[in-house]
């Protein structure tokens, strides 16, 4: 199983547009050894080099592409190495990506639960727009575990983790099981798992369980404390409020219990975290405890 990281960022990216923060200042002005990051997406791959599925559509998925050729094989005029797209939620940093690709020659399948199927064809009709151009194929993803297989990629299966979350701020309806996922990745023929959640509120039993289960957790790293906008003046929302488990806050304790052949990597990493600057104390602590930070263009192999 091959995965690419085609953006490690949370939504904004980084350096976010309209930041000023000491990270997003100082990667503009080139004062910190830190590296440019897009918004949260990874592709994922099996035995066939070209079928590859997307997870998550951010919005910088057409840089994302020009970055990333093998996704793009080039069989024909008009032709992509992308098969599949999986929603992990509804969100607009996962969704958007989607009007960009609507010049498809086929309709996408497209994985992903009831609630995020609602949000996308009522409160932000997404898929309505897209029936207009490609078309999308719907896939039903349940929570309730059962596993399934994407097109191209019979030799990985895949299952829906269902997580803490609520819905998109855009969305009236009450929170219900599939308004935030993960996803556990299976290869049959090494019988090596993938464990993504990018976004995690906290951390129970049964999720644990699937992460020890694992050879690679990638897994949230948006906020390194809970305060961290509160601190800096931006928000007065903390990491839990908006359904994060910081680092400091639990997250580096629960990877520590990992088995620890596991690979610990941490994703959707906010712009004012500072783990982004790699010689900082903090990602030296991290370090420290063997975690790895995603960057745009990582690629993990199982």
């Amino acid at each position: 199983m091959h995965i690419r990281i085609l953006g490690a960022a949370a939504g904004g990216g980084f350096p976010q547009w309209n930041c000023n923060c000491p990270n997003c200042g100082g990667v503009r002005r080139e004062e910190l050894n830190a590296r440019p990051r897009t918004q949260s997406s990874i592709a994922i791959r099996g035995a066939d080099e070209t079928a590859w599925t997307l997870v998550n559509a951010s919005p910088d998925i057409l840089a994302q592409l020009h970055a990333n050729p093998q996704l793009q094989p080039g069989r024909a005029y008009r032709d992509t190495g992308i098969r599949n797209i999986v929603l992990t939620d509804s969100q607009i940093d996962h969704t958007t990506g989607l009007y960009m690709l609507r010049e498809a020659t086929k309709p996408w399948p497209l994985w992903c639960t009831d609630s995020a199927f609602d949000d996308l064809t009522t409160a932000n009709p997404i898929l309505q727009v897209l029936r207009r151009y490609c078309g999308v194929d719907r896939r039903r993803i349940d929570v309730a575990g059962e596993w399934f297989a994407v097109e191209g990629s019979e030799d990985l299966r895949w299952q829906a983790i269902a997580l803490p979350g609520k819905p998109p701020p855009y969305s009236a309806r009450t929170p219900q099981p599939g308004d935030v996922i993960g996803l556990l990745v299976e290869d049959l023929r090494t019988e090596r798992r993938l464990c993504y959640a990018p976004g995690v509120a906290h951390i129970d039993s049964g999720l644990f369980e699937l992460m020890c289960s694992s050879q690679c957790v990638l897994v949230d790293g948006t906020f390194w404390t809970d305060d961290e906008l509160v601190r800096l003046g931006v928000s007065h929302k903390r990491a839990a409020d908006m359904g994060h488990l910081s680092q400091t806050g639990g997250m580096i304790k629960w990877l520590d219990r990992l088995p620890a052949t596991t690979r610990r990597v941490l994703i959707h990493i906010n712009n004012t975290n500072p783990i982004l600057v790699e010689d900082s104390p903090e990602r030296a602590l991290l370090s420290s405890h063997s975690i790895e930070v995603a960057y745009d263009g990582m690629e993990i192999v199982l």
